[in-house]
């Protein structure tokens, strides 16, 4: 079991929707029992994939340990892959984590779901935060959205130094150019600066997700956004086995 973590210093990158196509494409292109949770309590990854809420509010709780975090898995329309939803209970994470001062919690909840999924992919809150640090322990990779702007890639560099400060190997990340459109000269320099980095471009197929209410390649599996995703997913399964 191995745990992907989709993380961006900054807010409104693509977040949501690159941790929402690569959990559908570690299920359905990988054939991988998988589990998107989604820690961000604004729950967009648990409203694309069905979740209406607010319902019960019990997603801080499973972190507490005061419920099962196994109860609060749902299946959803994909095969081989569930969801542990959002809620509201999830905006004090920050303060929650820190009083916990159990610097390992999310990385041992992980390990709890091995005997049942392959692949974890998490949807994460933005900022760089105890909770940010507690999803850096627990991730064996870290995909970081990047706007071909100058801010995100800023942001992708107090990532980068954030983690290469810290004690040990430090995690790996994978820098992801999104919301790509080549028409734009800013975005060309950009990645021309950085070749190798997966692209994701800016296209209607991938912007219907929040109508459709489902990952890309459910709808539009030959759309150029699905096919850039099943790409950046085979980048992700060869980091991942090195």
């Amino acid at each position: 079991m191995t745990t992907i973590a989709v993380y961006s210093l900054k807010g409104g990158v693509g977040k949501t929707t690159l941790a929402v196509n690569l959990a559908w494409a570690a299920a359905t292109l990988s054939s991988r029992r998988t589990l998107l949770w989604d820690l961000d309590a604004q729950a967009a990854a648990s409203w694309v994939m069905g979740v209406d809420g607010p319902g019960r509010v019990e997603a801080q709780a499973a972190i507490l340990k005061d419920a099962d975090p196994d109860k609060l898995i749902r299946a959803t329309a994909v095969d081989r892959l569930s969801l542990l939803p959002a809620d509201a209970s999830l905006r004090h994470l920050d303060r929650l984590f820190h009083d916990l001062d159990k610097k390992k919690r999310l990385a041992k909840l992980a390990d709890g779901f091995a005997r049942d999924f392959d692949r974890i992919v998490v949807d994460c809150p933005p900022g760089l935060t105890d909770t940010s640090d507690q999803i850096l322990r627990a991730a064996d990779l870290v995909v970081v959205p990047v706007i071909p702007a100058p801010l995100a890639r800023r942001a992708f560099e107090t990532v980068a130094a954030h983690v290469s400060a810290r004690k040990g190997a430090g995690t790996p990340l994978m820098p992801v150019f999104t919301m790509v459109d080549r028409r734009r000269a800013l975005h060309q320099a950009a990645l021309a600066e950085h070749p190798d980095w997966p692209v994701i471009p800016m296209a209607s197929a991938v912007e219907a997700m929040t109508e459709r209410r489902a990952p890309v390649g459910t709808y539009a599996p030959k759309s150029p956004g699905a096919k850039a995703i099943g790409e950046l997913w085979r980048a992700v399964e060869k980091a991942l086995a090195r």
